[in-house]
Order: C-alpha cells, then structure tokens, then sequence
C-alpha cells in the first residue's frame, strides 16, 4: 500500500466519527509488536516481508536485544473500509510486568483495546492484569488470539483439538471479564443498599432480605468475547495471516446457498452441516461429525500448512488457483518453507485487514465516550461529581461532545514525558540545499577567494609574476575550487556544531491526548497539577478569564505556551498545527511545567483527572554515585531528567545523602542505569548492590522450643555465652516488669512513662496498609480542626469511609486485652499513616484519632502542651527499630501511665515566679508610660479605646507567650523539656519492643513460573535454593505446561529470572510481582539454653541464621555495629613434628 500523505492524516484528524484510538495489551512474549508491524506494513511504512522481524515501534536498542518492548509508542495508520475512511492511532504497550506502568499510560488515552492471546499459553498472569487495566478505565477490548501456527507446528494438534482448545482459551478470557462484571454489579449494589437502608427501615417494620445479586437484571452479553459478535479475530501474526468468522461467512454463504446472517451465527459453536439437505444441525443430532467452524475453517487452513512444510508442489497450485492468488517465483522457490507461506497467507487472509475492520466495526470513536468513563475522569479521591462546583460539571457536556469548536474550552490529559533524542525532531532534521542557497555559497566562496588573490599579489614579487602564465592560471582555478570546498565544508561544520550542541540536549515530549477543543501552536494554556482544587481557584479568579491574562498565583496551577505539536509517527514525529479532539498527539516545550502526567486546560473550572492506576510498585532500590565525584551535578541533573522520562521509578535522596533510584524490577532497573549512562547524565556511575527493605515486628511468645519441647519444662543449662541477654541489656533507671510493661523518667526526672508493646493481629496490619490514604486524609482534617483553621467540609462519603474502618478495627480487635482499644487510638505511625498504633489508656486524657468524626477541638488539660512530644517519640521509634534501624510493622505501643505531676509543680512555682516579675515589669511600665502621656495630651481617647480592645481581644498571643514561657523555664541542662519527652518516650518505645520475641519482616513477591514437565525438578531447585515456596502448580489443559505458584524473598530474587531460564535452557520463564510482607519465622538472637537444643546444635549453634544473615547485612550497610567474629590468619595448622 502507498504511504498516505501528511494533508490526508490531518484532513482525517478534523472527523471524530472515523478516528480510533488504540492500544495493543498482552502478556510478554504474545506477539505484540509483530503484530503492530503488520498494522504498520498495510500503510506502507515498512514492507511486510520484514513484518515480525523489524518490530518497527521498538526503537530502542535494548528493546531489540532482549526482544521485549519496554515503552509505549504510538503511530497513526489510515485504514479504507468500503467507502469510508479510518485514522487509527495505534498504540503499542510493554507485556513484561517491570513495565506495566505503561500499560497505565496507554490505556488512559484510548478509547478501545486489542488483547492479544497466545493459542499456546492461553491466559497468562499479565492478561489478567491488562484485562484489569482495561475494565478500571472504562475502554472496551477486541480479543485477537494469536500464534495459531503454533497449535499445528509445534503442538501438531489435529483440527478438531485445535477447535477445543480454542474455545478453552475463550472461556478462560470470558471468565475473568465475568469475574470484573459481577463485582463492579455487587458493589454498586452494596452501595444502593446503604442509601435506601434508613427509607426502608422506615417504612418496613421486618426486613425481608432479597438474595438475588442483581446480577439477573443487568444486560452483560455485549461484555464477553464471541467469533460470532465479530469481537474474535483468530491469527498469526508472524505468518501474515488473521480472520473473522464473517471472512468465512461471506466466502461461504455464496458457494453452499446458506444465509450470510445463519451462517454468522453459527460458524462458531457446535452445530454441523447436513451436505444432503443443506442443512445446519445441532451437534446433538449427529455422531461424530466435525462442527463447522472445524469442517468449513481450520480443515482448510491445516491442509494449506501441510500442504507448504511438506513441499507438495500440486497441492499448493491447486490451492493457489483455486484462491486466486498470485504468488512471486522468488518466494515459492525460497529454501525456507515459511516464506512462501507467508507470501500465500497475506494474500488470501491478510491479518491487518481482519484486525482493523474488526478494531473501526467494534470499538467506540471519541464521540461515544461513555458518561461513567467522564465522571470517573473527573472526580479525584473520594469526590463525587456532585460535590464538584457546577461550572465544572458544566465541563461534562463538552467532554461529551467531543467538539472541535473555537468556543469549546481545550482539555487535553498528558500521560506521560518520554525523552527523545534532539536530532529526531523535526526542526533539527538535515534537509536537502535548494538551489539559491548552493548559488550563495558559491557567490560567497568567489568573492572570499578573490580578496586572498589580492592579498597574495600584493606581498609577491613582480619577477614571479612574469613567468609561468599558464601555469599560474590552471593553480588558480584549481585554488578556487579548493578553496569553495573549504568555505562549504567550513559553514558545514559550523551548522553541525550547532546542530550537535542542540543534539546534546534531550527534548521531552509529552504523550497526550485531546479530550475536547482545539489545541493549536502557540496557544496559552494551563497546567492544573494532580493537587488542584477547581472549587478554591474559580473564587481567587475573575469568570471568563484565560491563560493568556494576568492572573494572580494559584497553587497547583501553571500558565504556558504550547510550543510544538506532533504527529507521533514511531520512530519519527511530523510537526503539526493544530489538533482537534479526539487525537492522540506529542506537545513540545512542557518540559519545565510537566512532570511525569497533567491535565491541561484553557478553563480553570477544569478539574485534575484522576491519576493513572499502576499495578506495579516500586520495590527494588539502588543507591547511585559517579565514578568521579567532580561529575555529581550532571548526576543530580541525569536523575532529574530520569524521573521525568518514566513514569513508574522514583528518585530519592535519603537522610544519609545517598541518591536512590527505586524501580519496580531488574529489567526496569537496568533500563534505568542505561539511560542513566548513555542519554540523561552521560557520565560513569557506580551502582551498590540492591538496597532491600525489611520490617521489624514482635510476636507472642512461643510455646515450644527449637527441638520442638514445651518450653519450661525441660532442664536449663548455664551456657557460657549469653548472646541474647547481651543484646537486650536493659541500661540502670528503667524498669521493666515480668509482663514486658516497660517505665522510664525524663533525664530531669519530671515526668515518668510507662509503655507496653503488642503485637497487631495480621488482619489489623493489613487493614492499616489498604487504607493508609484515608489515614492521612484523617490526620489532615484533626490537624486542621486542632489548630482552629478554617477548612472545606468533610466529604460525607469520607466519613462513612471513616466510620466503616472503625467498624473494621473494632471487629478485628476483639478480647480482653483489646478492649476499647479502637477508641484509644492516639495516633498511627510510622509518618502518620503506617502499620502501627499508638494507644492511651492513662487518666485524663480523651484526644484519639477519631477527631473528625465527633468534630471536638482541643480540649484544655495538663497534657496538652507536650501531647504532641509523646506522639513524635512514637514516630520516631516506629520509623527505625532496635534491630536494623528499618521500620516498625505490626506493632501496637501502649502508653499505660505519664506522670506529670512534678512537671506540674514546677509549672506553678514558674509561673508564680513569672507573675511576679511580670507584675514588677508592669509597674516600671505604667510609671514610664504616665510620664509620656503627660507630654502628649493631644493623644485621641478613640485611639486608646482600639488599643485597649485590642489588647483585650488577643487571649491566644498571651497564652501563646506564657506557653512559650514555660516552656523556656522548663530548660535545663538536659535541653527543652519537650526533647526530653520525645527522646524518653523513643527510648521507652525501643526497650518495650527489645523485652517482646523480635522478628524480621521480608518484602516477598508472587512468582508465576510457566515451564514443561522435563524441567520441573529443576524450576524446584532453584527456588528451593533462594528460600522459596510453592504454593500450587497446576498443568495447563491441552498443553505439556505446567503453572508454578511460589513465593520468594525480595532479598533473593536478584539474578533469579536469569538462574532460572539458564537451567532451564529457556524453557521456563518467571513473572516477579511485589505481593506482601512475611515474617521470617527465626529468631534473630536465638541461642541454645536447654540441654537438648544444645545437644542437638552444638556450643556455637553456627548453623546459619536468615534472618540474623539479613540483619547483620542491613546494619553493614548503614554502617551499625555488627557482631562478628573475623578470621584473620586462616592458614592450616601446622605441626611440630616433620613429616618423614
């Protein structure tokens, strides 16, 4: 097909109704970009005998080596479908999991999907989770199963097998669509329940409880993958081939005389053909005949393939005429079989035409947005789009209209920066000289020649002058063109220079997607942050005003000027003008105001849209150095740009002033290092090893030993070292009872706590991690209501949230021990929001985390100056525990008394003494200030009278000052009273943890590994040999794979994929994904102390510890004390006698 022209792209970009925006989702490795290519080679762009093996859209290096796409790019294809035409802009996104943050980035700007399916594989872990990402934002997805050819290659499955593997595969895809289906009903569901509760109570007297799910009234067939919905292209994409059943339909309905509409409907499923009564039956009626899908489809396709592999040369002619093919000499006579097959398939089934008529028949243009999707878009957090202001609601009916008009405001949502090199840009692109400028420069090197002629005579002599005329001349012209060739490549190299010194530099482009309006070159727009609140700026600014006014500041809100705008083309970007709504662009020159996603809008009233979902988290952490530590700006300014380019790692510097990349796996780390190196810093970088994050937690004490005996009852022995005792060396002065209740005083003994620590159940621990958002939420509003600030109303449905975590807590914490423990809660931590809790049970104190739903403020008590002292000693202990300085999980704090009482003591003898001096202070005043009226009697009583009020209306300044004022008596040697508490109640925290069984939490990853039954026993051997578990594994139905399910520390997965695919030969291939945190079950300073533990693990107990293996490398890292005893002169020993 003919390249189609930059006018005609644009030309299409102005219809809404034809253009399509898509994205390719699946799991790695199932034929993603092949298939891209195929799309791309229908245009043109490149030639489809390298469709598959050019994969165009990975332009990386990288990507080429591995053979995995690791970013998303996009290209606009124009696709002709009868009379109308199409502009498809296509994305194509990563399969591996380390990447599936772009996967995020893709899915938002789309209006529809394709999932690609290996017919091998079947459903992996990565199609369940695009599946996912698909359903979260609302964009409806076409199924192309691809890799057929494996089925008859590799598997050498015959038709009918073929035929129920198939449909195995889309059971298995409609299962989890079904799964998504009914939870989005159960919940909407739940949420109607809750808001007609209170009218039906009050109405009904009895409840009657209705056990339908609601899931028989709702219509979910339009949802679920079908051949005969036209939703179902069967393909292979290397082979150059793909289909839907109405191809075969169509063909079919001419030549046997059956309706075009019957045979739709049943050329999938089990029905047959009656040959003699031209008939279509119900399989039930016959005794092993082939359904029609088998008889009419796969039969034909086996046939061709076995007719091409084994070289049956009448065969394939027949075939060839019988199609009406024509087919080159170069690929029938090719040495390998494949590529004549190829030649035949992309004739007779071409894959692009069945993919992209099935992608402009089935998927949604911009116009048919859905409202669910636009109000899901617009609402952040917890708002809903009632609460929003009602200019913004406004904003709706323009999302909907998806209008191009000048009037319409312009709302554009950027998912992502990607870096490109500067040379690709359009502006820097070497283009051909015209004529007038190769005129110039000729023009330019004569006159420069004739002034160094003239120059030249002047000093030569005039006897050399006489001789030699001819020869003079034939120099000169010979000078000439030397010296034109000089001042051309001169000018040459000045451009290039110029153009280096631009090329140098990495020019961000941000990935958009207009949602409404024209987005035109030039244009004044702004750039609403994810924090913007629409409802608090449209107050700060005039109605009507536009980016282009002067405005005063808003935060979270930025004005700019769109400088370029591009066609993005792959590998290559075409400027444009102007983008109407619709389309999927790139805008240059957001470089400074966008970091990683922002939505852009020529309206204020426009709200943030809701951030991108990421399935991945970032968990593996290196910290990064240059080699030369002259070069660490150009570091610092690498990892700036880094953190810009992708959207999933983040950038840290830590306390200790190391800088951190933290990314979400090992393939994404060493793209990031790459990057790193080669494009943002360009400098040398050293990388230390993984920095693993750990927990540290307590649990109950157990009840038997390491031998497995009771513990207690069996004979304790005296063991010369101790370790345990040494480690937990509780210091004079803090007491500590047989319970574990732990008291200590201030250094200047004025006041006393006493502090007991707890172990959480797990479920409490979890629930604290799923809802650490809301936390901080709360925390915001109780720090806003104790400072008396003005704020927002709180959301309703934030406090129902609110109120049905504590419902949660309450009934997870129940016993003896946890009574009324929920409504203790003083304060959550680490950094307010963690998986620990602080409780005070002590008198006189009410303040709990549950502020905003009682709506009290500050109350006055003795307490209240240094509440806030208690609560940072608890941060900071949660934050660093007593093993490994790492963060507490898990971990409940009770304060069970604090004593102030002599505190309180000093408080009132420093105030009677402040008082005191005050009242002397005062009267030295009043004496200076009779003296001074006396001379100013003109002095209006007015004035006096302001000042007076004033005076009277300020209580909070005086109180303010007096509770500085104690606060500075409070001072002494040992520093501010507050510090004192803080330092105490940290101390307190750490010695109630160290008297409670230790343990160490590991970050753990799910690990699906696919692998065949030959090399099972080594997959085992290795994640055996790494502290692995295995949960399940399961063998695939119809294939020889097995699915592993296991665990695996963080810690040890370094390296693990590689190990893996290297015993394996490649046969097996693991999918690594951050799951949850797990104790690890040893004792860190477990020692023997019954006779049996020692008998059975010797004096030394020197069988290896994991957990006190982790330990010891955490505290080397951060440069803590670690008990270890070196082997310096480990030669042998010698003896004195020689051999003889």
């Amino acid at each position: 097909m003919v390249l189609t022209s930059l006018e005609k792209m644009i030309g299409l970009q102005k219809k809404p109704a034809s253009i399509r925006n898509i994205c390719i989702l699946a799991h790695v490795d199932h034929g993603k970009t092949t298939l891209a290519d195929c799309l791309i080679s229908s245009n043109g762009i490149i030639s489809s005998r390298l469709a598959g093996k050019l994969r165009y859209l990975d332009s990386r290096e990288d990507e080429q080596i591995r053979g995995i796409t690791m970013k998303s790019s996009a290209i606009s294809l124009h696709f002709e479908k009868g009379d109308q035409e199409y502009l498809i802009n296509l994305i194509d996104s990563p399969g591996h999991v380390d990447f599936s943050s772009e996967v995020s980035t893709a899915v938002r700007l789309c209006d529809g999907c394709i999932i690609v399916l290996d017919a091998v594989e079947g459903v992996c872990p990565q199609t369940q989770a695009v599946l996912r990402q698909a359903w979260l934002e609302n964009i409806r997805p076409v199924l192309v199963i691809n890799k057929i050819d494996r089925l008859i290659v590799e598997l050498k499955l015959t038709p009918q097998e073929a035929y129920s593997h198939l449909k195995n595969i889309l059971e298995q895809v409609n299962a989890i669509t079904g799964a998504l289906f009914t939870s989005k009903v159960l919940e909407e569901r739940a949420e109607k329940e809750t808001e007609t509760q209170g009218i039906s109570d009050s109405i009904h007297g009895d409840q009657v409880y209705d056990w339908s799910a609601g899931l028989e009234d709702t219509d979910d067939s339009h949802l679920y993958f079908s051949p005969d919905q036209g939703n179902v292209v069967f393909a292979s994409a290397i082979d150059g081939w793909g289909f839907g059943i109405e191809h075969f339909a169509k063909l079919y309905s001419q030549k046997i005389g059956i309706k075009h509409a019957v045979l739709l409907k049943t050329l999938w499923g089990d029905y047959y053909l009656n040959t003699k009564a031209k008939k279509i039956m119900k399989a039930d009626q016959s005794k092993g005949k082939k359904p029609l899908f088998v008889q009419l489809v796969l039969d034909n396709i086996w046939s061709l393939y076995e007719a091409v592999l084994k070289r049956d040369k009448e065969k394939i002619d027949k075939i060839v005429t019988s199609l009406g093919l024509k087919i080159g000499a170069r690929e029938s006579r090719h040495a390998d079989p494949k590529v004549h097959l190829n030649a035949i398939c992309t004739q007779w089934l071409p894959i692009s035409q069945a993919v992209l008529s099935m992608v402009c028949s089935k998927l949604p243009s911009p116009l048919d947005i859905t409202t669910e999707r636009v109000e899901k878009l617009m609402c952040v957090g917890a708002r809903t789009f009632d609460s929003l202001p009602p200019e913004t609601q406004e904003l709706k009916k323009v999302f909907m209209k998806c209008s191009s008009e000048d009037a319409a405001p312009v709302i554009v949502f950027v998912s992502k920066m990607f870096a490109v090199d500067a040379k690709t840009l359009p502006c820097n692109k070497p283009r051909p000289l015209t004529q007038e400028v190769i005129a110039q420069r000729r023009e330019l090197a004569r006159r420069r020649h004739a002034e160094k002629l003239i120059a030249r005579q002047g000093q030569e002599l005039p006897e050399q002058a006489i001789s030699g005329n001819e020869s003079e001349l034939t120099v000169k012209t010979g000078e000439t063109k030397g010296d034109e060739q000089e001042l051309t490549s001169q000018t040459d190299s000045r451009t290039l220079e110029t153009v280096k010194q631009e090329a140098d530099k990495e020019s961000f482009i941000a990935f958009a997607r207009v949602f409404s309006g024209v987005v035109r070159r030039g244009q004044k727009i702004f750039i609403l942050g994810p924090k913007y609140d629409p409802a608090e700026s449209l107050n700060k600014l005039p109605s009507g005003c536009s980016a282009a006014d002067d405005l005063p500041s808003i935060p979270h809100m930025a004005c700019c000027t769109v400088e370029n705008l591009y066609l993005l083309m792959g590998r290559g970007l075409e400027e444009l003008e102007e983008v109407p709504s619709g389309n999927v662009l790139g805008i240059g020159g957001l470089q400074e105001f966008v970091l990683k996603s922002a939505t852009l809008s020529t309206s204020p009233a426009c709200p943030p849209f809701t951030p991108l979902n990421f399935e991945a988290t970032p968990i593996v952490r290196v910290a990064v150095e240059p080699k030369h530590p002259s070069e660490m700006p150009q570091l610092v300014r690498g990892m700036k740009l880094l953190n810009q380019a992708d959207p999933c790692v983040q950038v840290l510097i830590q306390e200790t002033g190391e800088h951190v990349l933290v990314t979400a796996g090992e393939v994404h780390l060493q793209r990031c290092l790459d990057d790193l190196k080669e494009r943002f810093a360009k400098i040398q970088i050293s990388v230390s090893e993984p920095i693993i994050p750990f927990r540290e937690t307590i649990t109950r004490p157990p009840k038997v030993d390491m031998v497995n005996e009771e513990i207690g009852k069996q004979q304790k022995v005296a063991v010369i070292h101790q370790a345990k005792e040494d480690q937990n060396k509780i210091p004079e002065g803090v007491q500590v009872d047989s319970d574990g209740l732990i008291t200590m005083s201030t250094p200047n003994k004025y006041s006393t706590l006493s502090v007991r620590a707890m172990p959480l159940p797990e479920e409490i621990t979890q629930l604290l991690e799923e809802n650490s958002d809301l936390i901080r939420t709360m925390e915001q509003f109780n720090s806003s209501l104790n400072d008396d600030k003005k704020i927002h109303e709180i959301n309703q449905k934030i406090l129902d949230r609110i109120q049905e975590f504590k419902q949660k807590l309450e009934q997870n914490l129940q016993g003896r021990k946890w009574r009324n423990a929920v409504d203790q809660i003083w304060s959550f931590g680490p950094r307010k929001c963690g998986p620990n809790i602080l409780l005070s049970k002590f008198e006189g104190y009410k303040k709990t985390v549950w502020q905003c739903l009682d709506k009290t403020t500050k109350e006055v008590n003795k307490y209240r100056d240094f509440d806030n002292s208690i609560v940072s000693g608890f941060q900071l202990a949660t934050l660093s525990g007593p093993m490994c300085e790492e963060p507490l999980m898990g971990v409940c704090f009770i304060v069970e008394k604090w004593d102030m009482s002599k505190a309180e003591e000093q408080m009132s003898a420093n105030r009677q003494d402040s008082e005191e001096s005050d009242a002397t202070e005062q009267t030295k005043n009043e004496d200076k200030v009779t003296s001074l009226s006396s001379s100013y009697t003109t002095e209006s009583s007015s004035e006096n009278k302001e000042l007076q009020d004033g005076s009277q209306d300020s209580p909070d300044s005086s109180e303010k000052s007096s509770k500085r004022k104690g606060e500075t008596l409070f001072a002494d040697c040992y520093g501010p009273f507050s510090g004192q508490l803080i330092a105490t109640m940290k101390e307190a925290c750490r010695y109630a943890l160290q008297v409670k069984p230790q343990r160490l939490m590991a970050a753990m990853y799910t690990c699906e590994i696919m692998a065949t039954a030959e090399v099972l026993g080594r997959v085992y051997a290795v994640l055996s040999k790494r502290e692995g578990r295995v949960l399940q594994e399961e063998m695939k139905e119809g294939t020889d794979m097995f699915i592993i399910k296991a665990v695996l520390p963080v810690a040890e997965s370094f390296g693990f994929a590689d190990e893996i695919r290297k015993r394996t030969s490649g046969l097996a291939s693991p999918q690594l994904v951050f799951s949850h945190w797990e104790v690890i079950s040893g004792d860190p300073f477990w020692v023997p102390t019954t006779e049996e533990e020692y008998l059975h693990f010797g004096e030394k107990a020197d069988s290896e510890n994991q957990a006190r293996k982790y330990i010891n490398a955490v505290r080397k890292r951060k440069g803590l004390y670690v008990e270890e005893k070196i082997v310096e002169h480990a030669e042998k020993q010698r003896t004195l006698s020689r051999n003889k």
